[in-house]
């Protein structure tokens, strides 16, 4: 599987450690499983990477990641193991959930936080501003994405060789 297979279609990466409690905020809130299920509703690819190393301590090998993924109701289009760090690293992903919106065409409109609630506090999503669903809504209707890059907040990512 590559992005290339998506052409055509609006596609949100997400960047997943299921041992970040920034990452567990979201689904331990059904915030990422509405999300994923809301725009897979509207033909939106929604990928979730892992980048953890496969010798670090938070990696979850497949089986055990899709559980995870099953235990929390969650409905990304497809779980992407990137145990290399390829994936993550051409992107620039530095943190989970780093979150990125890619249009129909190819084209980044958008890279950076979830929200704009830097907490692992759950509570804290329900008045939380979602940059995501901005950014869909913004491209969606043709317009420029109001705010299409901020900082990322959330665990370092795992990558291989560090």
């Amino acid at each position: 599987m590559s992005l290339a297979d998506f052409k055509g279609k609006y596609v949100v990466l997400e960047w997943n450690n299921p041992g970040c409690p920034f990452v567990q905020k979201h689904y331990d809130s059904g915030n990422m499983q509405s999300l994923q299920k809301r725009f897979g509703a509207e033909n939106v690819a929604w990928l979730s990477i892992n980048s953890t190393a496969d010798d670090n301590s938070d990696y979850m090998a497949p089986a055990k990641l899709a559980a995870w993924f099953k235990q929390h109701n969650a409905a990304p289009t497809a779980v992407l193991m990137d145990t290399k760090g390829e994936v993550g690293r051409a992107f620039g992903a530095k943190v989970t959930p780093h979150m990125y919106v890619i249009d129909p065409n190819g084209t980044l409109v958008y890279a950076g936080a979830i929200d704009d609630k830097r907490s692992t506090n759950v509570a804290d999503v329900k008045t939380a501003s979602n940059y995501v669903v901005a950014a869909l809504t913004d491209v969606k209707a043709g317009k420029p994405v109001s705010k299409a890059s901020n900082q990322a907040y959330g665990c370092t990512i795992k990558y291989s060789g560090m």
